[in-house]
C-alpha cells in the first residue's frame, strides 16, 4: 500500500481543499486547521516525566486567514496566517485524519 501525498492543493473561500494521490479529496476549514496547529507553542510540548505542558493559545481574526502554505519535505504541509503564524507542520497523515474529523462535524 502506498501512501497517500497531496496531488493538489489550494485555498478555496474559507477552506483548504486538498486532493490526494488515490482519487479522494478533503476540505478543511481554515479555523479548524489553525486551532489543530501542532506546533510546540500551539499544542504544547512533553516535559521530562512525559506530561504535556499545554500553553494558553489566543487567537484573533487574522488567526484564521491562510496567507499561504509550502509542503515541507514530501511529508508536510506547513500554513502561513495572517498574524504571522507559521511554524506549524502538518503532516499528511495528520491532515487526513483532521478531514475525516470536519466531515463527520467532530472537531480535534
Amino acid at each position: 500500500m502506498s501512501r497517500l501525498t497531496p496531488t493538489n492543493i489550494q485555498a478555496i473561500g474559507s477552506e483548504l481543499a486538498i486532493a490526494w494521490s488515490d482519487g479522494t479529496e478533503s476540505y478543511l476549514p481554515f479555523e479548524m486547521l489553525r486551532r489543530a496547529c501542532p506546533c510546540a507553542a500551539c499544542g504544547g510540548e512533553p516535559d521530562v516525566l512525559g506530561r504535556v505542558l499545554r500553553p494558553q493559545v489566543t487567537y484573533t481574526p487574522e488567526s484564521f486567514i491562510l496567507k499561504g502554505f509550502a509542503v515541507v519535505g514530501g511529508y508536510a504541509l506547513q500554513p502561513a496566517w495572517a498574524d504571522g503564524h507559521g511554524t506549524g507542520l502538518y503532516t499528511f497523515p495528520y491532515l487526513q485524519r483532521l478531514a475525516a474529523e470536519a466531515a463527520s462535524g467532530q472537531t480535534p
